[in-house]
């Protein structure tokens, strides 16, 4: 497994160091919402990379929304999960290791008023590109 590499974006570099130093106690509330961190390893470098996520727990399972915003691409975390799709979810103190796939057409229309529930602006995000945002479960 490879060195942890901090995001070159300085806010969610600060925001991951934050979480993890307090068990989630400084950065698990983020506007209004919980965040779990979602490791996944570097497609090219090897390099573990930690991003703070919107938490959607649905039963044993953790779903993750790859909207980076509603961008017209997918987030550098979700190419990374295609390539490997071993993960680590820390949510707060606890940490799971888990396996990442992306849902199918169907289980997506099934859990994605699950993710509306947690995060309302994923509907305004996917409507904003002709991208199909993924969700992403992690099991």
């Amino acid at each position: 497994m490879g060195e942890y590499e901090p995001s070159p974006w300085e806010p969610i570099a600060e925001h991951v160091d934050r979480y993890l130093a307090t068990d989630g106690v400084d950065g698990y509330e983020w506007e209004g919402a919980g965040v779990i961190i979602l490791t996944t390893t570097g497609r090219r470098t090897g390099s573990l990379r930690r991003t703070p996520l919107i938490r959607i727990k649905h039963g044993d399972t953790y779903l993750v929304v790859a909207s980076m915003g509603g961008a017209d691409k997918h987030p550098k975390w979700y190419l990374n999960l295609l390539d490997n799709p071993s993960v680590t979810v820390q949510d707060k103190d606890e940490l799971h290791q888990l396996t990442a796939r992306t849902a199918t057409p169907e289980e997506k229309a099934e859990l994605w008023p699950v993710a509306l529930q947690e995060w309302p602006d994923y509907a305004a995000y996917q409507a904003q590109t002709d991208r199909d945002i993924p969700l992403v479960i992690c099991e």
